[in-house]
């Protein structure tokens, strides 16, 4: 199993351990995770969930005008070469 996907597995694995159901979905350039983020989540589950998502190579949350809330995160399969080739504003 590539290095990116079990990195991708352990962030959805402790994300589903805090109680958020995840997917996880193979790309061509990368592995990515989304879950629904219900309301309301405790001090201390955010905290898990941030800890969780920040060991992906970018992560975001998506909110909606009616409250929804997707979390999501993308681990990289190959490392750019020089810095974030993606820049601030490619983050999907």
């Amino acid at each position: 199993m590539p290095a990116s996907e079990v990195s991708a597995e352990a962030i959805a694995a402790r994300l589903s351990a805090v109680g958020l159901a995840t997917r996880v979905e193979e790309r061509d350039d990368c592995t990515a995770i989304e879950a629904e983020v219900p309301e309301p989540l405790s001090a201390a589950s955010w905290r898990e969930v941030l800890e969780a998502v920040a060991q992906a190579d970018r992560f975001g949350l998506l909110a909606t005008s009616s409250n929804d809330r997707t979390l999501w995160a993308v681990v990289r399969k190959t490392v750019p070469a020089t810095g974030d080739v993606g820049g601030p504003d490619h983050q999907r």
